[in-house]
């Protein structure tokens, strides 16, 4: 019988405004990316979640450097690609989605409603999510939905009833935003039991501190957890770790709870991309 397979993700570039851990070093420069994202696929991680950003690590509207990017990741590794169209930042509508362009990405993120983080508001209307989903759709790029409260669920499946978005649907719980569902079992339990039948769907810890809301989300049935300085620095409570060591901890865990991780080929199947 073969062991169900689970998909790790990797986000390695924390966002500017976080603190970084003494001794851990943000990967910011393409090259730096890169190198931390191919050592994350040697490491077990089958995906790639990627802002466009400059070479100061902000967010731009502009490819160049996201590009050059995926060049030297594409030389060593066939991770699979997964754009942002998200992140608090003043870019406009056809900005934020300007990882779509690059034909290279596979899967992008798709922020399902407007919600609180920290002292500001995430503004995702329906217009501007018609927009991000047409323009997916066009791109045969795969959205990634991401889910920061319950009433999030009601608005996919009210999307896909208007043509939007198309089944299968691949929902992403992000927990652990200030503002948003904290990062409790329970709120993971409810989001799960709100999902349609058979629907797939994987984890994002904002401010993980331990991995044990991962080990529950793999218990419980995810496709996917992901983990990187993104989300947060630490194997344990006081204990940073390189993105590279927070990836083996997530197959090491996965494989101890006797799960298979995915292989890049085996998420492009599990996930529905076509290019």
């Amino acid at each position: 019988m073969s062991k169900k397979k689970i998909i790790i993700a990797i986000a390695p570039v924390a966002h500017m405004e976080k603190k970084v851990p003494d001794g851990l070093k943000n990967p910011v420069l393409p090259e730096d990316i890169a190198s931390e994202v191919i050592a994350c696929a040697e490491a077990g991680a089958s995906l790639v979640h990627l802002h466009v950003r400059d070479e100061r690590g902000m967010q731009v509207g502009d490819l160049r450097v996201f590009s050059h990017t995926i060049d030297l990741i594409r030389a060593k590794t066939d991770i699979v690609i997964q754009g942002s169209t998200g992140g608090l930042s003043t870019l406009t509508l056809e900005e934020r989605s300007v990882s779509v362009d690059e034909p290279r990405v596979q899967m992008a993120s798709l922020n399902m409603g407007s919600t609180n983080f920290g002292e500001n508001v995430y503004i995702n209307t329906w217009p501007d999510i018609r927009y991000w989903a047409t323009k997916m759709t066009l791109a045969r790029v795969v959205p990634e939905l991401e889910i920061f409260d319950l009433s999030m669920i009601e608005s996919v499946l009210s999307l896909t009833d208007e043509g939007f978005l198309r089944k299968p649907l691949h929902f992403n719980f992000s927990l652990g935003f200030k503002g948003a569902l904290s990062a409790k079992a329970d709120n993971l339990f409810m989001l799960k039991s709100a999902l349609p039948r058979d629907a797939a769907w994987s984890l994002i810890h904002e401010g993980m501190t331990d991995f044990s809301l991962i080990a529950t989300a793999i218990g419980c049935g995810a496709s996917g957890v992901r983990v990187g300085y993104e989300d947060g620095f630490f194997l344990e409570p006081g204990l940073p770790a390189t993105n590279v060591q927070l990836v083996k901890k997530a197959v090491a865990l996965a494989r101890e709870m006797g799960y298979e991780v995915a292989t890049p080929q085996e998420a492009r199947k599990m996930l529905d991309i076509l290019k």
